[in-house]
């Protein structure tokens, strides 16, 4: 404690709740207040100051990042009661000042001092009974006016008296109106809870964009609104949103001329063991889902997929299409070599995510990777599934949570590393606290592992090893599966800047060597694609920042996308001629605005600026340039796909197969439209198991009594992110220069292999 402050008792009548949660110091003549959560000292603005603090309200004072969600909803609640009686006495002697006093003066009075003193009344509303007295007192002073000081003084005393009953109906009306919004908003929570509880909907429903328009528009109809029927459902209502989508899409088609477009092949799943494949068609404007079709009879016929493919790609015509993208697993790579060898002007692309993915789990794979990430794991167990500890851990990272819930579950094993290596000390200062030696869970088993690790310094440099290693991997994920920009043009740069920052972090080659092997095993049909080393050519913030001549294999691949892409051989010449331009910077592609635009612009939209005098060679460009790589894109509820591949009636089968597509389309479109400042993610929630895995679910189930374990204790997730440090743009962190021909060769025949795992 600061020195020369003296404690101070509180008496009784402090009743502002805000008291309770703070302690009253003297410092000479000077009163001081500090709070009881995060030891911070007010030497001024009293009890509301501290409020304030507490709520985290701007105005006079910092925010408390230590303070419980209930206290700090407490604190909201009384300042904004204290905002509403604010209004209150400013708008009821605006109305005293303003209201007319030819139609309610009662009369002029002289005061003891000579003023004379005008008394108004302010109109009572009609549902309002008369005062009786009121009335009264009022007929009295009309029919004795002048009649001296005794009667005057009781005029007096009754228009005190009116004015007092009317002030009272005014402020019992708006508390009336306050507490009726309140229980309004109550009701329509609980009526739309009932709902989704009675009919099973998943909770997550709430975030979608079209949930608040809903409630709006039911609440501008006022009462008496009649629902659509069951059938209105599945006849009117669906025909005329299938039409509204139809006609989104055809805008989106619209745009296939300039930018091209790409079939995307999804294959999943379902709970009955049904292996199903999605079709979609991806262009900058958006993903359009296509159709479904389950493929368990044929899945191992690559004769059959590739039937198929061809099936779709011929319904989604030729003209525009530049790629198919389907996973890596042999039956589509001979199913798409033949679709290639039939159809010459498109490429078959593996999806980089799936590739990324696989290059992770190899790394876990490795026993000093996997020995880490286990010992993490049972941290994040123990915190997660107790709630006195979460809550303690969430109050001591000021809300971030210790899971860092990822695109994949390798993904979620890597970037949850990094999320404690960002709170590290966070997390130390927790287990060191009194608070904690105090607890219960810290003398359990669990309890005593948590601290060695957390004290462990091998523990930590470990972790700190990890994720330079695998940090350029997860920032490439987040980069092929990001709506905000296509990949094309920024994945081979990835992967170079993986490798390289892998070799400067060992430098040792037989250390590097390792990982490059795990990299080139999964990346190894991608490594020299022509669509990746052409977008790579075609992204003019990291060609213009090579040094010397492009590698030659860079410029073989743009030649391959030339000539497979552009049948007419007159063209082709053009574009070769055009390149030269290019690569000297001729024309307005070395003007300054240019220059400077090169890491400002999206490359298809540099292209579009200032691609002019090269209009050959720009139109190839923002055509490879606006496509994806990835599948990860296109991963939303599949429940209605499921039940239309379970329908036989043929009718139905159709109709069901019409709601697919609104359904399927409508999630798709809000991966665009959707407000990018999500809610904070609740790593133990059942909707993100699936991700999140035995980061927070015990191997052997709940270890506690039922009675012991409440949820209704536990913090909600405050999903801050201000310890974290400002967010980095993955982009900018691929930076600039491409020189090292090591990473262009790969690793030479010959060379050391190193199997996984050993």
């Amino acid at each position: 404690m600061a020195s020369g402050l003296e404690p101070v008792p509180l008496t009784s009548q402090k009743h502002d709740p805000a008291w309770k949660h703070c302690q009253m110091f003297k410092n000479g003549d000077r009163v001081q207040l500090k709070c009881t959560y995060c030891g911070k000292i007010f030497k001024g603005g009293g009890i509301h100051r501290i409020k304030e603090h507490l709520a985290g309200q701007k105005g006079n004072a910092s925010t408390c990042l230590r303070v419980q969600p209930d206290v700090r909803l407490l604190m909201q609640e009384s300042l904004n009661g204290v905002v509403v009686k604010k209004r209150k006495k400013q708008k009821i002697a605006e109305e005293m000042t303003s209201f007319n006093p030819s139609t309610s003066e009662v009369g002029t009075f002289t005061n003891p001092c000579g003023l004379n003193t005008e008394v108004t009344l302010v109109a009572v509303p009609e549902t309002v009974e008369p005062n009786p007295t009121f009335s009264v007192n009022q007929e009295e002073e009309i029919s004795n006016k002048g009649a001296g000081r005794k009667k005057k003084g009781r005029i007096r005393k009754a228009s005190r008296s009116a004015t007092s009953n009317a002030l009272a109906v005014i402020n019992n009306n708006n508390n009336n109106t306050l507490v009726g919004s309140k229980r309004g908003n109550n009701q329509v929570s609980m009526a739309i809870g009932r709902f989704f509880y009675d009919v099973g909907i998943p909770l997550d429903s709430v975030k979608s964009v079209y949930f608040q328009p809903m409630v709006d528009a039911i609440a501008s109809q006022g009462v008496g609104v009649v629902a659509p029927s069951y059938h209105d459902l599945r006849s009117c209502i669906l025909k005329n949103s299938l039409q509204e989508v139809r006609n989104d899409i055809d805008q989106c088609v619209g745009t296939w001329a300039k930018t091209g477009c790409s079939v995307l092949v999804d294959e999943w799943v379902s709970e009955k063991g049904r292996t199903v494949v999605n079709f979609l068609m991806y262009c900058p404007e958006g993903i359009t889902f296509l159709r479904s079709v389950d493929i368990s009879d044929i899945m191992n016929s690559p004769d059959a997929l590739y039937e198929l493919l061809k099936e779709v790609v011929e319904e989604v015509g030729m003209r525009n299409l530049l790629q198919v993208v389907t996973n890596t697993e042999d039956r589509y790579v001979v199913a798409a070599k033949r679709l290639t060898d039939v159809l010459p002007t498109v490429f078959w692309t593996p999806c980089a995510a799936h590739c990324i993915d696989l290059i992770l789990e190899d790394f876990k794979k490795l026993e000093w990777i996997n020995t880490i990430i286990e010992q993490a794991k049972s941290i994040s167990r123990f915190i997660y599934n107790h709630s006195v500890v979460l809550n303690m851990m969430r109050r001591y990272t000021f809300g971030v949570d210790l899971v860092d819930v990822g695109a994949t579950c390798f993904a979620t094993d890597f970037t949850t590393l990094k999320r404690m290596m960002n709170i590290k000390h966070n997390l130390q200062s927790m287990v060191t606290s009194e608070e904690w030696m105090e607890c219960p869970y810290s003398k359990k088993t669990e309890g005593f592992a948590m601290l060695d690790h957390i004290s462990s310094q091998s523990f930590w440099s470990s972790c700190v090893l990890i994720v330079r290693l695998t940090d350029p991997l997860l920032r490439l994920l987040r980069l092929v599966g990001s709506e905000k920009r296509p990949a094309m043009g920024y994945v081979y740069a990835g992967i170079y800047r993986a490798k390289e920052s892998i070799k400067k972090q060992l430098v040792d080659k037989k250390d590097y060597l390792v990982y490059w092997n795990i990299i080139d095993h999964r990346w190894g049909i991608l490594q020299r694609h022509p669509l990746h080393a052409a977008g790579f050519y075609l992204n003019p913030k990291f060609f213009y920042s090579i040094e010397g001549d492009v590698h030659h294999h860079i410029r073989s691949s743009v030649y391959d996308c030339i000539e497979k892409l552009v049948p007419d051989v007159k063209i082709q010449d053009k574009i070769v001629k055009e390149t030269t331009s290019y690569h000297n910077a001729v024309g307005d592609f070395g003007r300054k605005m240019a220059i400077r635009a090169r890491d400002a612009l999206l490359p298809d939209e540099w292209w579009s600026t200032y691609g002019g005098g090269c209009p050959d060679l720009a139109r190839l460009a923002i055509r490879i340039l606006s496509q994806t790589c990835s599948l990860i894109l296109c991963k939303p509820n599949r429940i209605s796909i499921q039940q239309m591949h379970e329908t036989k009636n043929c009718l139905e089968h159709q109709r069901l197969s019409d709601l697919v597509f609104v359904h399927y389309n409508l999630q798709l479109r809000q991966m665009v439209c959707k407000n990018k400042e999500q809610d904070s993610v609740d790593p133990i929630s059942f909707e993100n198991t699936g991700i999140v895995g035995d980061w927070v679910m015990e191997k052997e189930g709940c270890s506690e009594a039922f009675g012991s374990i409440d949820w209704m204790t536990v913090d909600p997730p405050l999903g801050n992110t201000m310890l974290l440090g400002p967010s980095t743009d993955d982009v900018e962190d691929l930076g600039t220069g491409f020189d090292d021909d090591e990473i262009f060769e790969g690793v030479k025949d010959g060379e050391e292999k190193v199997v996984v795992g050993q």
